[in-house]
């Protein structure tokens, strides 16, 4: 029964935002100039004329849901404030960016105050060139390199949740640019042990490359964007901003046109203390039906070489909270664009299975539907 309802929801907000689109579509750039006005209040301050501080903006998210899940294991359901984080962003000298912001749970009386999310001080000159030093993020495979406030999907896919880092943001320094069409990134970061700031220091570090190509240009299209990523961690007991992997290896491809687009991952990771290599793929076609809807497909495969070497992805472990060694998963959802990325309504169904050798508590085989409200500045 839940599973239908949530079929029949799904179906039922698409034909809505559909009939929607198309019966305000003369009124869209009336609409785009409501947004921007509002959007126009986190500008704080613009003045490019002044030497010293060039701009100052409020940043952060605000992601809201509701999930609801029906497996063989058993059943789940709850209202989640996914994120919530705010923060400014400051243009100084002309060449400085300064960012921070924390995390707070709005839900839980105590305590308020998660962690610090961004907190870093970014220098560059063009787009060419970028080094930035302090607790910031490290983006690796697909999802992994994707912020929550533009991810098609309403979360991470479980091979990111398992072969990525998903504190996502680390201390460290790293340089990033793009030179033609080529992308490139490296860093080197403390896998220490992880607290609400920067850490404790007492672990080892991990250091990340990546490069990648965009053929956009070649193929007429908006993006085909082709990168490798490899990540190399000094084992330590004490790594707790990450997981327990030495060698990552990780490749992704962006596609996108005007009407539809795919991406995809292919990852492979070595454990360590316990935690078996990994590897897995993903892919995920998307459609956009107009300039508004969009209907998103994904598919995860993830496997360990040893018993109980796969993590579930958030809701699901809520029910089994155990781990299995092969999961695969199906996604179908849509999206609804109100101004773009930053104002958008998600929702998706999510057909997960886990298989569990060791016969230990981690098998799992159910359905959920997640929708939720995305805001971001």
């Amino acid at each position: 029964m839940k599973f239908a309802s949530a079929v029949a929801a799904i179906l039922f907000w698409s034909s809505a935002c559909w009939g929607q689109s198309e019966a305000q579509a003369p009124a869209s750039e009336k609409q785009q100039s409501t947004y921007q006005e509002i959007w126009k209040f986190a500008e704080w301050h613009n003045n490019e004329q002044n030497s010293v501080l060039q701009n100052l903006l409020f940043s952060g998210r605000f992601q809201y849901e509701y999930a609801a899940l029906d497996a063989d294991q058993g059943s789940h359901d709850e209202w989640n404030v996914r994120r919530l984080r705010l923060g400014a962003k400051s243009k100084l000298f002309r060449t400085f960016t300064l960012h921070g912001e924390v995390e707070l749970n709005p839900q839980e009386a105590d305590p308020l105050y998660v962690r610090i999310t961004d907190l870093y001080l970014q220098w560059s000159r063009s787009g060419r060139f970028a080094l930035t030093f302090g607790k910031h993020g490290v983006p690796f495979t697909m999802d992994g390199s994707t912020s929550s406030k533009e991810l098609l999907t309403i979360d991470r896919s479980n091979l990111s949740n398992n072969i990525w880092f998903p504190q996502e943001y680390i201390p460290g320094v790293s340089i990033a640019g793009e030179l033609s069409d080529w992308v490139y990134r490296a860093g080197v970061y403390s896998a220490g042990e992880a607290n609400r700031e920067f850490g404790e220091f007492n672990g080892s570090v991990f250091s990340l490359a990546a490069i990648g190509y965009d053929f956009a240009k070649s193929l007429g299209v908006n993006e085909a964007l082709l990168a490798g990523n490899y990540v190399y961690q000094n084992p330590h007991p004490k790594n707790t901003f990450t997981r327990q992997l030495q060698h990552i290896v990780s490749v992704n491809f962006k596609f996108d046109t005007d009407q539809w687009g795919v991406r995809a991952d292919v990852s492979a990771a070595s454990g360590y203390l316990g935690q078996s290599d990994l590897w897995g793929v993903m892919a995920m076609p998307f459609v956009h039906v107009t300039d508004k809807l969009q209907f998103v497909g994904r598919y995860t495969f993830i496997q360990s070489d040893d018993p109980n070497g796969v993590l579930l992805a958030k809701y699901e472990n809520r029910v089994v909270p155990d781990r299995g060694d092969r999961y695969s998963e199906l996604y179908v959802g849509a999206n609804y664009y109100f101004y773009g990325h930053k104002l958008k309504l998600q929702s998706g169904v999510q057909f997960g299975e886990m298989d569990d050798s060791a016969n230990d508590g981690g098998a799992y085989s159910g359905v959920s539907w997640t929708t939720g409200l995305r805001v971001s500045w």
